[in-house]
């Protein structure tokens, strides 16, 4: 049997195509901006292992990668309570270049969070990627470095966003069905 989870788009905001042609983008920003050192590339999972497993197949430095775990947002579509690091990065950091990757910057205070823990490990610099940039949500005095695509206040699943857990897969950035939008 086959799903097609795309009906339950409202809308589609970014294509497959148009979202690997920004990540191209980004890595040459990338690659520009670290002049040939290596970076230490922070996921924050899980939302964007997908957008951080394309991105640094594209960059063409030295990598090396981690992850870290944070969650607010539980199965609801705002955050339902301040940012909790769950799981930590493994790799030492201190006077390293790290670039911190989330899928979405939002209300800001995950972001936020998580670039305070790793400044406490004293590395040579942090630098924030986000694939999307909702402004009309933050909370907090908190931008990132790159963004991929600024987006309206709607709630999107696709290419490792999700609602609920469901939706990860999909090679696309679309709105959900409001009626979806409840477990």
């Amino acid at each position: 049997m086959e799903f097609d989870l795309q009906k339950d788009l409202k809308s589609v905001l970014f294509s497959a195509e148009t979202i690997q042609s920004r990540v191209k983008e980004l890595a040459r920003e990338i690659e520009e901006s670290c002049q040939g050192e290596e970076i230490t590339v922070i996921s924050i999972i899980n939302g964007a292992i997908i957008f951080t497993a394309d991105l640094i197949r594209r960059v063409r430095l030295p990598v090396r990668l981690d992850c870290i775990r944070a969650s607010s947002y539980g199965n609801e579509t705002r955050p339902v309570h301040a940012p909790k690091i769950i799981d930590s990065v493994r790799l030492d950091v201190e006077g390293r270049h790290v670039l911190l990757v989330d899928d979405i910057l939002d209300t800001g205070n995950t972001l936020r969070t998580v670039r305070n823990e790793l400044m406490e490990c004293s590395p040579a610099s942090v630098r924030t990627c986000v694939l999307l940039d909702k402004k009309a949500r933050r909370s907090v005095d908190f931008e990132a470095d790159l963004v991929g695509f600024e987006i309206p206040d709607e709630f999107v699943v696709g290419y490792g966003l999700d609602f609920a857990e469901r939706y990860r897969h999909l090679p696309c950035i679309g709105v959900l069905k409001e009626e979806l939008q409840e477990l």
